[in-house]
C-alpha cells in the first residue's frame, strides 16, 4: 500500500533483480523515507538538531551547512518527530534568525519542505525522563533511540553530552567532528 492508503501498483519484476525491485518499491511505495531502505542503502541515520540547522541557514559555508546538504543528497538519513518538526519550524521563523538568514521566506520554506522529504518520521514510544538538566533536550535523545540512529549532531554537546542515561552505541558530536569522523 502507498502511504496515503492507496493500492500501490502491481510490478512483475525477475527474481534475479533485486536492485531493479528496491528501486520500483522506492519510486511506487515512497520506502525512501522507510528504516529498512536506509539500512539497505547503508545510509547512517542521525539526529539534526535545531542548532545545526539553523547554523546551516544563516551561514554561507560550514560543517552545519555540509551536514545539511549530505543528508538532502541522501548521504545521510536524518530522523524527525513531531516535536523536533514543530522546533524547525519554530525557530526558524524568529525574527532574529530571518534577520541573519541570506535566503528569502520562500527559499527557507522550500530548503525545509526539501529537508522535511528526506527525513525518516520516527514516532515515539518510550519517555527516557528524567535525563538531561534541559528537559527541553530530552526529545533528542528519545528521538535518536527510537529511530535507531548512530548520532545526535548538535552544537550544543555540554547538554547532550552530560545525560543521566547513556545508550551505546549513540554519539553526540559537533558537525565538525562527524565529518571528520570521529
Amino acid at each position: 500500500m502507498r502511504l496515503n492508503g492507496e493500492a500501490a501498483p502491481r510490478v512483475c519484476v525477475p527474481a534475479n533483480e533485486v536492485s531493479v525491485l528496491i528501486r520500483l518499491l522506492a519510486a511506487t511505495v515512497k520506502l525512501k523515507s522507510d528504516s529498512i531502505y536506509a539500512s539497505i542503502q547503508g545510509m547512517n541515520k542521525v539526529v539534526i538538531d535545531t542548532s545545526v540547522l539553523i547554523s546551516a541557514l544563516i551561514g554561507k559555508t560550514g560543517p552545519a551547512r555540509e551536514v545539511i546538504r549530505q543528508c538532502l543528497l541522501g548521504q545521510l538519513k536524518p530522523l524527525i518527530s513531531t516535536t523536533l518538526f514543530l522546533e524547525y519550524e519554530a525557530v526558524s521563523k524568529r525574527d532574529k534568525i530571518k534577520e541573519l538568514c541570506p535566503l528569502t521566506e520562500d527559499e527557507v520554506s522550500e530548503l525545509l519542505a526539501a529537508f522535511f522529504s528526506v527525513c525518516e518520521w520516527v514516532q515515539i514510544h518510550y519517555l527516557w525522563r528524567p535525563n538531561l538538566k534541559d528537559e527541553g533536550d530530552n526529545f533528542l535523545i528519545e528521538l535518536a533511540v527510537a529511530g535507531n540512529a548512530e548520532s545526535i549532531i548538535t552544537n550544543n554537546l555540554k547538554d547532550l553530552r552530560n545525560a543521566e542515561l547513556q545508550f551505546d552505541g549513540l554519539k553526540v558530536l559537533a558537525p565538525e567532528d562527524y565529518l571528520r569522523g570521529v
